[in-house]
C-alpha cells in the first residue's frame, strides 16, 4: 500500500498546519487520543527494520523497551531521538499504571523489546490488556519473526504450526512439556537459550526420537545456519562453537516427517 494511504501519528507538541482552514490550536490532546503501539524491531540484521516502524519510533512521545541500552543503540543507529524507558518482566507490573496514564493524557507510546514483536514471549502483554481495558487504541507494527523465519527454512510442514514459547528451565518439567507437545500432529516451534541448548536436545532425544527436526540459530546475521536432522544428528552437529545467539527448534508434528503430501485428485 502506498504511503499516502498512512494515518499520521497523534504527536502531542506539534502545532497545527497553517492552512486557510486551519482548525483552532490543540493544546494537550484530549484523553484517550494516545496510542500504544507493539513495534517489531530486527531479530539480527539491522536491515530487518521495516520503514514504517522507524516512522513510528520517530513520531511517537516515549519507547518503552525491555533493554534501553541495546534499543538506545538501534534508535541511534537510525537517527532516531525519543525519550526511552525501561519496560521489562520484572518491572513492567510497576510500569502499567504510569504508562497507562500517559496514553490517556495523549501521549503514544511504542513498546519494542530485544529482537523480534513485543508481547510474543517477550514484555508487553500486561500493559496490552490494560491499555485495551482502558479503552486505549493499540496497534502493531509487524516486521521480522524468528518463529516464521525458522519454520520457514526447516523443511517441516508449515501449513499449520504451533508456537509454545520458552521451553521449562529444569529438565523434569522440559521433558513432561516436549511429550505434551509430542502428540500434535502440527509442526512445534520453541525457543531455547544457547546454555540450555544442549540439555534440550538430550530430552527431545528421548522423547521425539528418530522424528526430523530443526535447529536454526543466528537468522539473518552473518552466520546463520539450520541444522536438520533427528535430535541427535542435530546435537552431534551443534559443536561447542556454534552454541551462541539466538535458537530457534522446529519439531515435527505426530505422523508427519516433512516429505511434501500430494494433492486430492
Amino acid at each position: 500500500m502506498r504511503a499516502s494511504f498512512r494515518r499520521p501519528l497523534p504527536r502531542r507538541s506539534a502545532p497545527p498546519a497553517r492552512t486557510e482552514q486551519a482548525s483552532a490550536p490543540r493544546g494537550n490532546p484530549a484523553p484517550g487520543e494516545g496510542i500504544l503501539y507493539l513495534v517489531a524491531t530486527p531479530i539480527g540484521n539491522l536491515e530487518d527494520i521495516t520503514q514504517r516502524a522507524l516512522r513510528t519510533l520517530r513520531e511517537v512521545q516515549a519507547v518503552a523497551a525491555e533493554d534501553t541500552r541495546r534499543t538506545r543503540r538501534l534508535l541511534d543507529h537510525f537517527g532516531v531521538s525519543v525519550p526511552v524507558l525501561s519496560l521489562f518482566e520484572h518491572n513492567e507490573r510497576r510500569r502499567v499504571p504510569a504508562l497507562i496514564e500517559r496514553l490517556a493524557a495523549g501521549d503514544s507510546v511504542a513498546v519494542v523489546t530485544d529482537a523480534g514483536s513485543p508481547g510474543v514471549a517477550d514484555p508487553g502483554y500486561r500493559l496490552v490488556r490494560a491499555a485495551i481495558d482502558s479503552g486505549i487504541e493499540v496497534r502493531s507494527i509487524p516486521g521480522a519473526s524468528a518463529v516464521v523465519a525458522a519454520l520457514q527454512v526447516s523443511g517441516l510442514p508449515t501449513d499449520a504450526f504451533t508456537f509454545a514459547g520458552f521451553l521449562p528451565v529444569k529438565s523434569g518439567a522440559r521433558k513432561r512439556r516436549l511429550e505434551e507437545l509430542a502428540g500434535r500432529r502440527e509442526t512445534v516451534v520453541v525457543f531455547e537459550t544457547p546454555h540450555r541448548i544442549e540439555a534440550a536436545l538430550e530430552d527431545l532425544e528421548a522423547v521425539w526420537r528418530e522424528r526430523p527436526i530443526a535447529l536454526a540459530r543466528e537468522l539473518t546475521k552473518t552466520f546463520e545456519e539450520v541444522i536438520r536432522g533427528s535430535a541427535a544428528e542435530v546435537r552431534a552437529r551443534l559443536t561447542s562453537e556454534k552454541r551462541r545467539g539466538e535458537m530457534v527448534l522446529v519439531l515435527s508434528g505426530l505422523g508427519r516427517r516433512g516429505e511434501p503430501e500430494q494433492d486430492a485428485e
